[in-house]
């Protein structure tokens, strides 16, 4: 069980605390920003949810990760590009919004 003034120290420091009470940095809250990234810190870096994201990937608006040994991992720039394309899309109209 994680004692809460580890808990508490981890939240001041950017920290994660694992269950046996050590601590490892947050790769998200590092000062460098990762080019590899796990589905969770991949959809946080474009502000969605890990859900959004999976069916985001499943119809192409973001790109499929890469497999390192037994990591599943997306490519930070790859992801950047694929965010910056959203912004080109056409957005969806209303027809109620139609004279």
């Amino acid at each position: 069980m994680v004692s809460k003034a580890s808990f508490n120290q981890a939240i001041n420091t950017n920290k994660a605390v694992n269950s046996n009470n050590t601590e490892r940095v947050d790769s998200y809250s590092h000062p460098l920003a990762p080019r590899g990234m796990s589905r969770e810190i991949a959809a946080m870096h474009i502000g969605v949810s890990a859900s959004l994201f999976d069916i985001m990937v499943k119809d192409g608006r973001m790109p499929k990760p890469a497999q390192i040994n037994a990591r599943v991992v997306w490519d930070r720039f790859r992801i950047e590009n694929a965010f910056e394309q959203l912004f080109n899309a056409p957005l969806d109209t209303n027809p109620w919004d139609k004279e």
